[in-house]
């Protein structure tokens, strides 16, 4: 998809620069030819393709649309050093369409599409590997009886965008009409332009006039007391669904599932909340939660199952304004200051209020408040100028008692109306949208966290009290049976990694148990103390303390120490020793003397005195390679130390909490002796398998693993670029060190523009550039290899973008890869990381201490590609961490291209280890805790980079309406531009 508004780095970006020079160092040295191309299965996908929906964005604007050829070519020649023409990239971008690309079926059999759909790959077997067990999962298998479903495309007038109004319209229709016009039979509404029957209706047309009782809410802010609305509903006869695709037959049964729930409960995507599905709680602010459930319908190799998880989501109280305006300012005789007053509004904005003052409901959406206070709003009514406290005081002889606060507005520019704080109450079950403040997440998160086993209770219980086949339309009229009870699925339990530490260390390699270790434990038996006992620092001490020891431990030679809290003194000094004692006992070598003294400054003076120390240290043979920074008292800071560090002065910091640096916990110590080793350089731990070259398809040949990920902006931040982030490995074959890039896009753009991009310049010609280019040219340089295989694991990518994702991000790949030598295509895996899925996995037995962790969840390890995974597409799902607290989630891998033609066990046995070399902790990581760790890498540097922008863009919140991705009003803002020793290192760290 095209750029919007000028979006990009600054000019003075490298990458935004990008040469030809380094391009033949592709040709030359240890590379090798490239692995054949075009590898990919021809195996035919059962069901349907998927293709793009509509709110994916719009189709990629990309001159080609990606692919391969399925024939093996062979290996790359030898050619010049000039970069290949523009026809060899065409012939190769249309090679890859033929890949990629889904033959148009007859258009007898499938209705028009707007997009073209993809053949996955199917499913090359089931993994073997590992212990077998069995989990319960939270799917629920549905039966279906023969039914005739017809489709029926529906009208009303004047046009509704409430559904809930639209679903009242449609339910009093059929209350009127079902035994009579629609010959007995019960439809199922989608709350918008279709319902479906279970067998055809009595005519293929027909027009019906709906009036909604008078004790219905009023649909809008112009319904006055006495009025009954009137709607023109008309029915068309579309088509069978089920001679479409299988899709579409299964959102015909999600939508006969959903209609009871969605007339019941208040609908938020795919899940319902209500008062009534459990207790709720207040969150603080004027805003509480309610608990409620997900419901999904998926194809399974089962068949169909119901998808049922507990949740809770946050709400706005129903309440006065007034008092809402009071958890902002608990004065409210006196007019709200600048400050306040624009929080109110930021806050405000969106909301649905109902006013009762004139006998009956009048709803209306707060569009904004007034600058001044009511007392001086004037308008025009019946050729009058009067301010809003006297109208209301004349004709409604009501008296305002908070004249001093601003007026609510609605309406539109041209007829705007004035609503009172005091008389406007918070329309019940609207969600809050916006950012949570840290207190409120946290509360949220303790009201959701649950064990297994009551979790696994919860959705029993909620999945029985829907009673879906007691349900007259679900059971009777569309034959549909949801079995009672979770699915049990067969699993494995796949073995922990051998990892590997460095050869001097108490134990050269070590064995995870449960998903977790621990560095300091593992003591020369002359040192078993307790951690009271391990920090007296002597130099006795530190010789007969004997650990396991990094596998590279990094070199600081020139480092220093800042302190922006008011509450340390003594203890900076302190904890820096203790920190580098630490370095240096796992492997490092960490110089005792900070080249400066070890000094306080002034907090409010951040930028001044990163710029001081920097000139300090910046003396022949005094060049900073580490500062450590402790943080202010007060929250705020980080973002502009990182942006100040990494992008101006070009700082490799760590940052502490001031409450931990007169801390004595030796885990504390070290997980930042684990951060700062990456940051300066060097590799905590590595598999041994990768040491030994035994990882299939990964160590045999020079292979390069990248993490993807874009990260969007809060609800309510409409000026915020989307932030994208690619990681790379940098260290064949040992595939633990990662090199990050980071860019802005357009606001919610999930499809990454950066990975490959080419400008023509008027001297060089056609110059190339983007993300991928740049990570293999450094690749190259890291290793004297070039990379003869990618693995590219992509994080975020929702299942309707499938398509979309892989067309693109794969052809911008392929052209990364021909721009830096001709014919250079090497074989590519492309594997979707999702985290945001209501799949949960519980142990079959909870008692059993064999099948659980200490937190009652299954054991790190555990995988499922059978039962409840895609039917005929290869994926699975795998548990790869131990649970700390609550329900532990697994990562779903959908596989969306694959020319390395891994086996089922060869792609969850490389994911699974690949989660034990997660540099930032001495565990494995997954959902639970983080990602995959090219995923959460990737993550974490987008986390960084929109830091860097913080100040400017999330104050401001919505500025002047919500802003459409189609419209690109709004100029993307370019991200500062990472100094490139910043960038060499895991900064993000």
């Amino acid at each position: 998809m095209s750029r919007r508004g000028g979006g990009g780095r600054r000019p003075d970006s490298r990458r935004d620069q990008p040469t030809q020079a380094r391009a033949p160092s592709f040709q030359r040295g240890g590379g090798g030819a490239a692995g054949p191309r075009g590898r990919g299965r021809q195996g035919h996908r059962g069901g349907a393709g998927r293709g793009s929906h509509s709110g994916s964005g719009a189709a990629p604007s990309s001159p080609h649309t990606a692919s391969t050829s399925t024939e093996p070519a062979p290996s790359s020649p030898s050619v010049s050093a000039s970069a290949p023409s523009s026809s060899s990239v065409s012939t190769l971008v249309e090679e890859t369409e033929q890949k990629l690309t889904l033959a148009a079926p007859a258009a007898a059999t499938l209705p028009p599409s707007s997009s073209r759909a993809v053949r996955l790959p199917v499913r090359p077997g089931f993994g073997t590997r590992g212990r077998k067990c069995v989990v319960r999962a939270n799917h629920f298998m549905v039966q279906l009886a023969k039914r005739d479903i017809h489709h029926y495309d529906v009208s009303i007038d004047p046009e509704v965008t409430s559904q809930k109004i639209n679903r009242q319209i449609i339910s009093q229709l059929i209350n009127l009409y079902r035994l009579t016009n629609l010959g007995e039979r019960i439809p199922a509404y989608d709350g918008m332009k279709s319902i479906y029957t279970a067998g055809p209706l009595p005519f293929e047309s027909k027009e019906f006039i709906i009036t909604l009782p008078d004790s219905d809410p009023r649909p809008s802010s112009s319904a006055s007391p006495g009025t009954e609305r009137q709607f023109r509903v008309v029915i068309r006869l579309a088509s069978q669904p089920y001679v479409y695709t299988l899709q579409k037959f299964i959102q015909v049964l999600d939508v006969v599932l959903r209609a009871a729930p969605s007339e019941k409960h208040t609908v938020v995507g795919r899940s319902f909340f209500s008062t009534d599905l459990g207790p709720m709680g207040q969150l603080g602010d004027g805003i509480e939660y309610w608990r409620g459930y997900f419901q999904s319908l998926r194809p399974t190799q089962f068949g169909l199952s119901l998808n049922i998880d507990v949740s809770a989501s946050s709400f706005y109280k129903p309440i006065l304004v007034t008092e809402f305006v009071q958890y902002y300012c608990s004065d409210l005789s006196r007019p709200l200051s600048d400050q306040v007053r624009l929080k109110v509004k930021k806050a405000l904005k969106g909301i649905k209020v109902v006013l009762r003052h004139m006998g009956y409901n009048l709803s209306c959406k707060i569009t904004g408040i007034t600058s001044q206070p009511m007392s001086q709003v004037m308008f025009t009514c019946d050729n009058e100028t009067r301010s809003v406290v006297q109208y209301f005081l004349e004709k409604h002889k009501i008296a305002l008692q908070f004249t001093s606060l601003p007026a609510l507005e609605a309406g539109t520019e041209e007829r705007r109306i004035y609503l009172p704080m005091e008389l406007s109450r918070i329309v019940e079950g609207q969600r809050y949208t916006k950012r949570l403040n840290e207190r409120q997440v946290t509360a949220l998160l303790r009201a959701t966290c649950q064990r297994p086993q009551d979790r696994e209770a919860n959705i029993q219980m909620m999945a029985r009290e829907n009673a879906y086949n007691e349900d007259t339309l679900v059971n009777r009229e569309f034959g549909i049976q949801v079995v009672d009870g979770l699915t049990s699925v067969n699993a494995r339990i796949l073995p922990a990694p051998m990892l590997k530490y460095h050869e001097t260390g108490q134990e050269a390699s070590v064995n995870p148990d449960f998903g977790q270790w621990n560095m300091i434990n593992k003591l020369n038996p002359l040192c078993l103390l307790k951690e009271k006992l391990l920090f007296v620092y002597t130099e006795l001490f530190c010789v007969i303390l004997v650990v396991q020891k990094m596998f590279n431990g990094g070199r600081v030679e020139v480092w220093t120490c800042m302190n922006f809290s008011t509450c340390l003194n003594q203890d900076v000094i302190g904890f820096c020793q203790r920190l580098v004692d630490m370095c240096n006992r796992k492997g490092m070598v960490f110089n005792r003397r900070p080249v400066i003294p070890i000094s306080s400054y002034n907090p409010y003076q951040i930028e001044k005195a990163l710029v001081d120390v920097h000139n300090k240290t910046t003396q022949p043979g005094k060049q900073l390679q580490l500062l450590i920074i402790i943080l202010p008292d007060v929250r705020g800071s980080y973002g502009r130390i990182k942006r100040v560090c990494e992008t101006e002065l070009g700082i490799v910091s760590q940052c502490c909490q001031p409450k931990h640096a007169s801390s004595r916990n030796m885990q504390y110590f070290e997980n930042v002796a684990l951060k700062i080793n990456v940051k300066v350089g060097g590799r905590n731990t590595v598999l041994d398998d990768a040491v030994q070259k035994r990882i299939p398809l990964v160590t045999d040949r020079p292979t390069i693993i990248f993490g993807a990920d874009v990260t969007h902006p809060q609800p309510g931040e409409d000026s915020s670029p989307s932030i994208v982030a690619v990681v790379a490995s940098m260290d064949w074959p040992e595939v633990t060190k990662y090199r990050g890039l980071v860019s802005a896009q357009a606001h919610n753009e999930e499809i990454i523009q950066d990975l490959y991009k080419s400008i023509q310049d008027p001297q060089r010609g056609l110059v190339h550039g983007g993300m991928i280019r740049e990570l293999l040219i450094a690749f190259k340089i890291s290793t004297n290899r070039k990379p003869e295989s990618i693995i590219f694991y992509r994080d975020g990518v929702s299942e309707g973008q499938f398509s979309q994702v892989l067309l693109h991000e794969m052809n911008a790949i392929r052209l990364a890869c021909a721009s830096l030598e001709e014919g250079y295509a090497p074989p590519v895996t492309f594997v979707v990381v999702q985290k945001r899925h209501h799949t949960r996995l519980f142990p079959a037995e909870h008692n059993r201490r064999d099948l659980t962790d200490r937190s009652g969840n299954i054991l790190p390890g555990t995988v499922v590609d059978t039962q409840i995974c895609h039917p005929t597409e290869f994926d699975f799902y795998l548990n790869s961490h131990a649970g700390i607290q609550g329900t532990s989630r697994p990562t779903h891998y959908h596989v969306l291209f694959d020319e390395n033609r891994f086996t089922a066990d060869g792609l969850q046995v490389l994911t699974n280890n690949l989660c034990y070399t997660y540099a930032r902790c001495t565990r494995s990581v997954s959902i639970g805790l983080t990602l995959l760790p090219p995923a959460y890498y990737a993550h974490l540097a987008a986390f960084r980079a929109r830091f860097y922008i913080e100040d400017e863009t999330s104050a401001g919140g919505s500025t002047g309406g919500t802003r459409s991705t189609a419209e690109g009003s709004l100029a993307i803002r370019p991200l500062p531009v990472i100094k490139d020793n910043v960038k060499d290192v895991m900064f993000y760290c």
